[in-house]
């Protein structure tokens, strides 16, 4: 006969293993890219087909992004060295890369090279004269969230914030 505490621990390891199919799900198509490091741009193409953005970035590498946007969490850049060989494949809207951006000195051009072009609708507040870009993340890898960069008129970004997702997350979004 089982014990209530029996009964407990094993639904809080199939709530924990619950929890741990959406994470790994996400990190397949990183897992996928990592292991074409090295390759030229043809090969990235024809596994991931045509990315969404494609900038060229200060450092003379190439950056594709692959966004998933408005609806999905996932903005996923493959970067290419000088030479077209991938070098680096990574997911952008994690809290890690979101803490990079640097306000009163990103421009809207930084920001589109790190998370892409916004897909939700662009935002301006009248009253603060700032432009809102927001993009769909999981903050800690979970919680359904909208991370958003405000704009002066010159461009440069004066403000980020992150905020709950009011429509909430649902597992089957776009990976």
């Amino acid at each position: 006969m089982k014990t209530i505490s029996q009964y407990v621990g094993g639904w809080l390891l199939c709530a924990a293993a619950m929890a741990m199919l959406p994470a790994c799900a996400i990190l397949q198509p990183v897992e996928q890219g990592q292991k074409l490091i090295g390759a030229p741009q043809s090969t990235v193409r024809s596994t991931f087909g045509q990315p969404t953005g494609v900038y060229q970035l200060a450092d003379g590498a190439t950056r594709w992004l692959y966004s998933k946007q408005p609806m999905g969490y996932q903005v996923y850049a493959a970067d290419f060295d000088a030479s077209g060989n991938l070098s680096g494949f990574r997911q952008m809207l994690t809290n890690a890369e979101i803490y990079q951006a640097k306000v009163d000195s990103w421009t809207k051009r930084d920001v589109e090279e790190h998370f892409g072009k916004p897909r939700e609708p662009v935002q301006f507040f009248a009253l603060m004269k700032r432009e809102v870009w927001s993009y769909r993340f999981r903050q800690d890898g979970m919680l359904p969230s909208l991370f958003h960069c405000y704009f002066d008129g010159d461009g440069v970004l004066r403000q980020v914030q992150i905020t709950l997702d009011p429509l909430g997350g649902d597992s089957n979004r776009s990976k």
